[in-house]
């Protein structure tokens, strides 16, 4: 696969590697409904197990960043940030190898 160099992918050109790829014999619009449904799993995935890992690939998890100081960027007053969740991804060893 060899994505196009300089900036992010776009959605819209993900769609038409995946395509492209592997000879999946899709039309574009399958393609795109294929490629959401993954996204709609992966998402549902890490909400309801709290993490969703694909072998050879990596792992996601929900992690929790805890309550700390910051700043307010307008005023420069330090104010307390609450503690969020996010999403940290792992790469499996197979895909770090070939970063």
């Amino acid at each position: 696969m060899h994505m196009h160099t300089g900036g992010h992918v776009t959605k819209a050109q993900f769609i038409d590697e995946v395509k492209n790829t592997r000879g999946i014999d899709l039309t574009r619009n399958q393609t795109e409904e294929v490629v959401n449904a993954v996204f709609d799993v992966l998402a549902m995935a890490i909400r309801r197990d709290k993490k969703f890992t694909f072998p050879g690939f990596g792992a996601f998890a929900v992690r929790t960043r805890k309550a700390r100081p910051g700043r307010d960027p307008r005023t420069q007053e330090v104010i307390q940030l609450k503690a969020t969740k996010t999403v940290a991804f792992r790469p499996a060893p197979k895909f770090r190898n070939i970063l």
